[in-house]
């Protein structure tokens, strides 16, 4: 998810309840009490718009029961994190309505408010702030915090590439950020340099997307460092997003940036998604209907994200958890597709889907550097593709990432 510049701002499992499973499913049934008393007083829960597919079970615990799929590609084996306790589990809204576009969204649009309640109901506990939330803090807090939720990260997107005037705004903008975090239960602020960023335009991300010249490197990493040491001073992280459409997107890049901000208070966010569609984007297999090239490209690219999260462990103190299709993938960097073209085509998906990314080793190595902190799962995804080429809406989604780390983790 990333802030508007304009704006500056089934393989089906039977579920066999052991003693951490059935603690899950109990402190579910609660917030499904909890929504239920909201639907009545308030009337946020109200049906999915008219083109939304029903949920395919009776009620979510049911099918938070049955709807994980593992993917062919990979064997799973538990994660166990040290200290579980720690490590927080968020989902963005990003499954529901887009924050680059908001015209990703149904017709009607799905409220804000039936957003968190969904958000709730699967069982996180954070969220990214979004366009569509009230712009007033009072009223976001006290609708967060009637479903037990929390911001778990604004975005601070960053001009330090443009000169004078880009620094100022990064200034201000994080000024903002660090303003509105203050009374929220999280010490997350990410960070992103926009400077020629791409993504949100009609255009090709990876062969469009900008290149920096040296004198641009360097004011960008001295702006990160001033940042994120002033972060530091007043208890926050600032963690720095690679995201596809810009100047820091590849695995060489993200070496770059964290060679040359070694030593300071700068921490990376890893974002699974990014760095696999950048991997796979910059060197792309020439016939995508070869399986056996397609499947050794998945796991190469895999293995590069595995061994990034080895090197930098120590580093990563927030985690996007986002899932990639494939073939969809083959199919947008072949045609060039735009960045949100490629959301809208169904590129992403969440942990537990069938999908390309093997998250277990990457969670395994965050577990031998014995992460705290939060795992947000993030799959930036149309409504509307996932209800009419999947059958699925955004709460079987999140139901079904959410089931992914109660079978694959150790975490509440």
């Amino acid at each position: 998810m990333t802030q508007n510049p304009a704006k500056i701002k089934q393989q089906v499992q039977t579920y066999e309840p052991e003693p951490k499973e059935l603690k899950f499913f109990l402190k579910q049934i609660s917030r499904l009490l909890i929504a239920l008393a909201m639907a009545l007083l308030i009337g946020i829960t109200t049906a999915l718009p008219a083109n939304a597919a029903l949920i395919s079970s009776n009620s979510p615990i049911a099918y938070l029961a049955s709807c994980s799929r593992k993917s062919p590609f990979f064997n799973f084996n538990k994660v166990n994190f040290p200290n579980p306790d720690n490590v927080r589990l968020g989902i963005t809204p990003t499954g529901w309505s887009n924050s680059d576009d908001l015209k990703i969204d149904t017709n009607p649009p799905i409220p804000y408010q039936q957003i968190l309640s969904e958000i709730a109901l699967s069982g996180f506990y954070g969220t990214q702030n979004a366009p569509k939330f009230p712009d007033d803090k009072e009223t976001l807090k006290k609708e967060l915090d009637l479903r037990g939720l929390t911001i778990s990260e604004p975005w601070v997107g960053t001009y330090f590439t443009l000169g004078d005037e880009g620094k100022r705004e990064s200034e201000r903008i994080f000024d903002d950020q660090i303003k509105f975090m203050k009374d929220f239960d999280s010490n997350i602020i990410v960070v992103a340099e926009l400077g020629g960023a791409v993504h949100q335009q009609p255009i090709d991300p990876i062969k469009d997307e900008p290149v920096f010249t040296p004198a641009q490197n360097q004011a960008l990493y001295k702006g990160l460092k001033h940042l994120a040491k002033k972060a530091d001073d007043q208890g926050y992280i600032l963690a720095y997003h690679p995201h596809v459409g810009t100047g820091v997107a590849t695995i060489d890049h993200i070496k770059n940036l964290m060679k040359a901000t070694e030593g300071s208070p700068l921490k990376l966010l890893l974002d699974t998604g990014h760095v696999y569609y950048a991997t796979y984007g910059h060197n792309p297999i020439m016939n995508e209907h070869n399986q056996q090239e397609s499947q050794e490209k998945i796991e190469d690219i895999n293995k590069q994200i595995n061994d990034l999260t080895n090197t930098y462990k120590d580093r990563i103190k927030h985690v996007h958890l986002k899932n990639i299709r494939h073939d969809k993938l083959e199919k947008s960097v072949k045609e060039g597709q735009s960045f949100l073209k490629s959301i809208r085509e169904g590129v992403f998906t969440v942990p537990g889907d069938d999908g390309a990314i093997n998250f277990n080793p990457i969670l395994g190595k965050l577990a031998d550097a014995d992460y705290q902190g939060w795992l947000i799962v993030e799959a930036e995804q149309d409504p509307n593709t996932t209800i009419e080429d999947y059958e699925k809406t955004p709460l079987e989604y999140a139901l079904m990432a959410r089931k992914y780390f109660v079978d694959s983790t150790n975490i509440d």
